[in-house]
């Protein structure tokens, strides 16, 4: 059965899970997919970078019942067949300590599930596990799937964020590693899915001349179970050189 709604949670803060997000959406809605990205990293925000133009509605508020979903996704602008709507968090510190409540974290698990109803695949971002959201949309996701980069710090991570899943019954499924093709890059030995960097403006993966293109693809495919039937150029010779 395709996985609907899958959960990226970060080994540590810059190991690339938002920028996967949006990777990962831009590739399903290639393949003619609705997606919605859910920002669960609350602290960084980094989804909101996402988002042109002016952010009023967002997820905190959603969180804790000033806004309604649908008033808080904003849609992207790509040139694609299919529908990126990014449900970002951008709020002052207050809303933020308020939106990490229980009681808030359990409208996320709505949330989470009111998405799952609206479109074809949910991915949500989620940072290192340490707060009352991260739970809740770990355990509300169909799958989970760790973010580590190339680095001997994320190697280092992974067996902690690993076990905290674990301990809250909602263990990974996968391990992707980012930055795979940087020149300090050290191989991450449990890693399903190897990507590359991609262009800092993004999202890469629509160009699908990029390395990073069905690198994605292959990771998309594998985590949701679905098959995307994408084309990519074969690397030109002189590209192998």
């Amino acid at each position: 059965m395709t996985t609907s709604t899958l959960a990226l949670v970060g080994v540590a803060g810059g190991a690339g899970t938002t920028r996967t997000a949006v990777e990962m959406a831009a590739t399903l809605a290639r393949a003619d997919r609705s997606v919605a990205v859910l920002d669960a990293a609350f602290g960084t925000q980094g989804l909101a970078t996402y988002v042109s133009g002016r952010i009023s509605d967002d997820m905190t508020a959603v969180a804790v019942g000033e806004s309604a979903f649908e008033a808080a996704l904003y849609d992207a602008d790509y040139d694609v067949p299919g529908r990126v709507a990014v449900c970002p968090a951008h709020a002052p510190f207050e809303r933020i300590a308020r939106a990490k409540a229980p009681d808030a974290a359990r409208t996320l698990e709505t949330v989470v599930a009111d998405a799952a109803d609206r479109f074809d695949h949910v991915l949500v971002d989620v940072p290192p596990v340490a707060a009352n959201q991260a739970v809740a949309a770990l355990t509300a996701a169909d799958r989970r799937a760790l973010v580590a980069p190339a680095t001997q710090r994320g190697v280092d991570l992974l067996p902690r964020q690993r076990g905290r899943l674990r301990d809250i019954d909602a263990p990974a499924e996968a391990v992707l590693a980012t930055r795979t093709d940087a020149p300090d890059a050290v191989a991450v030995a449990d890693a399903d899915h190897e990507l590359p960097a991609g262009d800092p403006v993004g999202p890469t993966a629509l160009d699908p001349e990029s390395a990073l293109a069905p690198a994605v693809a292959a990771a998309v495919e594998g985590l949701f179970d679905t098959e995307l039937g994408l084309d990519f150029e074969e690397p030109r010779l002189l590209d192998r050189l």
